[in-house]
């Protein structure tokens, strides 16, 4: 198991267009990803918006629950947020996720962002396994 971090956001998409997202295993029940806040990150007040942290936990914590669950995809289900600090333009923010729980058709975690060693943001998500059957893989699937 690799500790390096790696890009996750390589097709075009929402994260990919905002800067990306580098992830790397820990252990089996937990894994870190991490982003650098850009100007378009910000909100009016110049603080990082909670809408991009939202998203960051929401990618970050999605690709742990998909690593976890064996690479089988996985949507969320429900994710409750929890704003505690701030970050700005220029910042690397941390994300630590710890897996609590698996069944075999649901995940549930705890993650938090951190920021110059300061927790900024926690959350818990319960995300659903998807059972893919093989004719829906398309070509090469």
């Amino acid at each position: 198991m690799s500790n390096e971090f790696e890009q996750i956001s390589l097709t075009q998409g929402f994260m990919k267009h905002n800067g990306g997202v580098l992830f790397r295993n820990i252990s089996e029940t937990e894994y870190e990803f991490k982003s650098t806040i850009n100007e378009n990150h910000l909100n009016a007040a110049g603080i990082t918006h909670g809408g991009y942290l939202s998203a960051l936990i929401d990618a970050g914590a999605g690709t742990a629950a998909h690593r976890s669950a064996g690479n089988a995809p996985c949507v969320t289900i429900s994710l409750d947020i929890k704003f505690i600090g701030a970050s700005k333009v220029g910042d690397e923010v941390i994300g630590h996720t710890k897996i609590l729980k698996k069944t075999n058709t649901l995940i549930f975690l705890f993650c938090e962002l951190k920021c110059n060693n300061k927790i900024i943001t926690s959350a818990t998500g319960v995300w659903k396994i998807l059972k893919v059957k093989p004719s829906n893989l398309g070509p090469g699937g």
